[in-house]
């Protein structure tokens, strides 16, 4: 299928697909004698788990870290995001968007603490 057909299938957008291309998220796909990119069902789906992942708070960097990985999850959609080794990639990056996001929950907390405090409000 074409860009325009796969980003549509995939619930995101042409220059999406360019972009996760740009970044090594997702290989260069064929091209047609014309050059216009031709996609698959893998890579719709591939599209669709990084789109997952970035929902769930992960950056393009962190998951250009770990973007061998990611097919584990293509070809496994119910794989949970973890590893027994805590030295792997992903669970390094996993860990570290973790601590990032308890630093601004904390940061968040502190500012909403000092703000009623300063005005009263519940």
């Amino acid at each position: 299928m074409r860009i325009g057909d796969a980003a549509a299938a995939a619930g995101t957008t042409p220059r999406a697909l360019r972009f996760y291309e740009e970044r090594g998220l997702l290989a260069p796909p064929p091209r047609t004698p014309t050059g216009q990119r031709r996609y698959g069902p893998d890579e719709v789906a591939r599209v669709r788990v990084i789109r997952e992942l970035l929902a769930l708070g992960l950056t393009v960097e962190d998951l250009r870290g770990i973007a061998d990985r990611i097919q584990l999850l293509v070809e496994e959609p119910q794989r949970r995001c973890t590893d027994t080794d805590p030295a792997s990639p992903g669970s390094q990056v996993v860990a570290a968007r973790l601590a990032a996001l308890d630093a601004e929950i904390a940061r968040l907390t502190a500012l909403r603490t000092g703000l009623t405090r300063r005005t009263g409000e519940t």
